[in-house]
């Protein structure tokens, strides 16, 4: 039995389980001690070439910290020869010179999190001394070689400064700056077990992940619901196959038909069913909005 098939028009790509960073509320649990898994450069390249062939549009590379995995250039270069539009989700802390070349030389855009105007409460959370300055200072490396680049503030800790992250990075020529608030997966579970009802339901929606063993999950944060493997089936086999079929009966099983949440602006360079999210906005569900503080621009 096959599910019905939409189109698959967007990927993660995550290369690495390896971050620089530990931050407490990682939904891939990633950290210094990860690893680039086993898919090597051959396979991640043939997995692009798949996409294309399936008619994808737009892939992002993620982590971990994808910055860290060292064949990220000519993945890049393979994907934009491809006809793929790439985007490179990054903590934006450790980037060198030859990517760079590669994001300019590709029209790659850049997507990263953001935690606080201020040194200490954003090292706080990233737990790495100096992460808010390497990234502010390539923040504004990245806007000044033109390179389009949105944030989104993930609001983590008691007492965070939001509103001042937001404000920091519209000041510094952040034009799409989205929010979120921290959610029940990776080590911000707390070693609870993940559920359906904690993801925003539209999970392998046009969009799939696939990790570095080469598994293949319906969103980055439904890494516990696999529906096949990019080492052991081609992808147009998974993509509508058997088990994805019984994963979607599964989500739509506890979120109906339609589902009405968002998913997290952070994570797609498109957000639906309401379009991308603006910064007045700065809460990815519809049915929390009203009584969910919000993140903003400044008046």
């Amino acid at each position: 039995m096959r599910a019905t098939q939409s189109e698959l028009k967007f990927a993660w790509l995550e290369v690495t389980g390896l971050c620089n960073e530990f931050c407490d509320h990682c939904y891939a649990d990633s950290s210094p001690k990860g690893t680039h898994g086993t898919m090597t450069l051959t396979d991640w390249a043939n997995v692009i070439d798949q996409l294309a062939c399936m008619g994808t549009l737009d892939v992002q590379f993620i982590g971990g910290e994808p910055t860290l995995y060292p064949h990220l250039p000519e993945l890049i270069r393979h994907a934009r020869s491809a006809g793929l539009s790439v985007e490179v989700f990054s903590n934006m802390s450790h980037i060198r010179d030859e990517l760079w070349e590669t994001f300019t030389d590709c029209g790659v855009k850049l997507a990263m999190s953001y935690y606080s105007d201020n040194d200490a409460d954003h090292d706080a959370v990233t737990k790495l001394r100096g992460s808010h300055k390497r990234t502010r200072e390539n923040v504004k490396k990245a806007l000044g070689l033109g390179i389009p680049l949105r944030a989104g503030v993930v609001a983590v800790r008691e007492g965070q400064r939001v509103q001042e992250a937001v404000s920091d990075l519209s000041g510094l020529g952040v034009g799409t700056i989205g929010g979120d608030h921290m959610r029940a997966f990776g080590r911000a579970s707390k070693g609870a077990a993940p559920t359906i009802g904690d993801l925003c339901g539209h999970c392998a929606h046009e969009k799939c992940a696939i990790g570095p063993t080469g598994d293949v999950w319906p969103c980055v944060l439904g890494r516990f619901l696999a529906i096949g493997n990019v080492m052991e089936s081609p992808l147009s086999e998974i993509w509508g196959g058997e088990r994805m079929a019984g994963v979607l009966a599964d989500i739509t099983a506890v979120h109906g038909e339609g589902a009405q949440a968002c998913a997290p602006p952070q994570f797609l360079p498109m957000c639906g069913p309401c379009g991308p999210c603006v910064p007045s906005v700065g809460h990815c569900d519809p049915k929390e909005a009203g009584s969910a503080a919000t993140i903003g621009t400044p008046a």
